[in-house]
């Protein structure tokens, strides 16, 4: 471990003498240190694209096989929705059925 801290260290003081010594290339180990910054970023863009092209190509694969049973799935959310308001339209009923008596009696005693 002491051995590579002074590896490092002595990488860094080589690099720095050679930077901002008196025929320092502080463009070339600029291009060196961006070309060394952007691998990374290129291999973990490389890693995303493949896996988006895994995802492109099986959603392309399942779409052949969700068209029936979409169509499965939407006729029993419609038979669903139909109960739904069946149910709905009968918890009601009886309270209309008692504004509309209402209703009659007063048109019939002629009250509005």
């Amino acid at each position: 471990m002491i051995v590579t801290v002074l590896l490092i260290i002595a990488i860094a003081v080589i690099t720095s003498m050679a930077t901002f010594g008196p025929n320092g290339r502080s463009p070339v180990w600029a291009a060196i240190s961006t070309i060394w910054l952007v691998i990374p970023v290129m291999i973990f863009g490389l890693i995303f694209l493949i896996i988006l092209a895994g995802l492109i190509y099986l959603l392309a694969r399942t779409l052949d096989v969700i068209p029936p049973y979409s169509s499965q799935a939407q006729y029993y959310v419609d038979r669903a929705s139909s109960e739904a308001k069946r149910f709905s339209d009968m918890a009601a009923k009886p309270v209309f059925f008692i504004g509309d008596i209402v209703a009659r009696i007063q048109a019939f005693f002629g009250r509005n």
